[in-house]
């Protein structure tokens, strides 16, 4: 590795730090600790929900699924922007609406808790406790994306390179909490979106162009060019469900809860849904590129591609700058999980079962520590998930696990609680319970081989708790009227 790519690489390193030094000062209750007072304008909130949604599987994992599947990996894309652009256009203006108007809540346990009224503290325990397993097991995934970029950049050991980068991560969330990680966030996806058009169109002017590379991976395998070639339709429907865990992606839902107006969504959406294609096919192209590039001298492990092109293609000072965003890929997704699940331990659990009387500035530090007790056990997961293990879980399938885990627990929950007026407390426990339990379940029962389909966990979650929510919604007690009228005054704000 250069000086200019390590000079480059720290001077990224050192502004992030810096950011998470200026809005420590900001932070001065848990409000803004955890959702920043509400204060985010349209790009910064379109721009950190796309970064923190995309984590290392955008450069890192997506590119090494279509270099390994083709364009299989287009279905992905497809879902994934289906999924994003109904999240923006149905969900984020209710649930700004309604998480102000229910008791001005500010994490997703509180709104539920909220919305439904409950009082027996059971709503809101049970889906934090959902929250911080699946958070830690997402954070874990972003860590092995962190650990293998420093391992491959500076040859480090697996280990070192993986506690190196978590308390890089671990600093600024610590610091300057949701408005640190939002605003870091804005900047590292300026720095992926930017990444992901320069490394596809020079790999593939590198290959003579677009016909060339095309014709070069005819060769290889030309099933890698059909997006239909090697997928069942179980298969297909699998990749296209991806779309459906947006619902219910705290770390994701929280910037909408975080917009300074309900005016703003329009032109987020914009902002967020262009960022978001353009990224998500320049990914694509990277892997497709890499089977052409790298015809004969392939990689050990596939989602390195990006990193392989950014030290091959480019002088040492352009490189560093990428090898920065894929770090900020990583950086992005984990400092919000790592805040959301923060938030989970002193709003959800400490202020609501332990000190009920405890002051702002005491729940600003319980969160700190949350930051840092959830990094540790995402840390230690990490370690097991070495590539060098045989049996070592990829950067894609931990993710896909976690997104599966809250697309099938929250979305239906939040979905169905922010557009359908029967719903209650038990409806929406039900939901959580049943949706998480599934994706455990049948994720379980397809690695041990009784369940002999392949079909993503994420399908039969989230259909069984929207059942589960109907039907105990209907059986048990409807909601009380006072739920209905602040039902009623959200639906009339729009």
């Amino acid at each position: 590795m250069s000086t200019p790519t390590i000079v480059t690489f720290i001077v990224y390193l050192v502004g992030m730090l810096g950011i998470g030094l200026m809005f420590y000062k900001y932070t001065n209750n848990l409000s803004d600790y955890v959702l920043g007072g509400r204060t985010l304008g349209p790009g910064v909130a379109a721009l950190s929900a796309g970064a923190s949604d995309m984590s290392s599987w955008l450069l890192l994992g997506l590119p090494g699924y279509a270099y390994t599947d083709g364009f299989d990996a287009l279905w992905i894309c497809v879902g994934l922007s289906i999924g994003a652009f109904l999240n923006w256009h149905y969900v984020a203006r209710r649930l700004r609406t309604y998480t102000e108007i229910a008791s001005d809540s500010i994490t997703v346990p509180d709104y539920l808790e909220n919305r439904f009224k409950d009082r027996t503290k059971v709503l809101r325990v049970i889906s934090a406790f959902v929250i911080l397993i699946f958070f830690t097991f997402y954070a874990s995934s972003g860590l092995v994306g962190g650990a293998i970029l420093f391992q491959e950049t500076f040859r480090m050991e697996y280990n070192t390179a993986l506690l190196i980068g978590a308390l890089v991560i671990i600093s600024y969330t610590f610091l300057g909490g949701f408005l640190a990680v939002s605003w870091t966030d804005f900047f590292q996806g300026i720095l992926m979106f930017l990444a992901l058009i320069i490394v596809p169109i020079v790999a593939i002017t590198e290959m003579n162009g677009w016909g060339s590379t095309v014709s070069a991976v005819s060769e290889i395998n030309p099933g890698l060019l059909d997006a239909f070639d090697s997928l069942s339709t179980l298969g297909i429907i699998s990749l296209l469900a991806w779309g459906l865990g947006y619902f219910g992606q705290p770390h994701i839902i929280t910037r909408f809860m975080a917009l300074k107006s309900t005016k703003d969504i329009p032109k987020a959406k914009l902002i967020g849904m262009s960022w978001m294609v353009i990224s998500l096919f320049g990914a694509v192209f990277t892997g497709l590129a890499a089977i052409a590039y790298f015809a004969g001298n392939e990689p050990d492990n596939p989602e390195k591609v990006f990193i392989l092109f950014a030290d091959i293609l480019f002088n040492p000072w352009v490189s560093g700058i990428l090898i920065a965003a894929i770090l900020s890929a990583i950086m992005s997704t984990i400092d919000s999980q790592l805040l959301v699940s923060s938030s989970a331990i002193a709003e959800d659990f400490y202020k609501a079962i332990i000190r009920k009387n405890a002051s702002e500035k005491e729940l600003v530090w319980i969160g700190r520590i949350g930051v840092v007790v959830i990094a540790i056990i995402a840390v230690v997961l990490a370690i097991g998930a070495n590539p060098a293990n045989e049996n070592a879980s990829s950067i894609l399938s931990l993710v896909s696990y976690a997104w599966a885990g809250f697309g099938a627990a929250f979305g239906p929950v939040i979905l169905l609680s922010l557009f359908w007026r029967g719903m209650n407390g038990k409806g929406a426990l039900a939901g959580i319970l049943t949706g998480a339990v599934t994706v455990v379940v049948w994720t379980l029962l397809t690695d041990a081989g009784i369940i002999k389909f392949k079909l993503y966990e994420i399908v039969p979650g989230f259909i069984l708790a929207v059942l589960a929510i109907y039907l105990v919604s209907m059986l048990t007690h409807g909601p009380d009227k006072d739920i209905q009228e602040q039902f009623d005054q959200v639906k009339a704000a729009g």
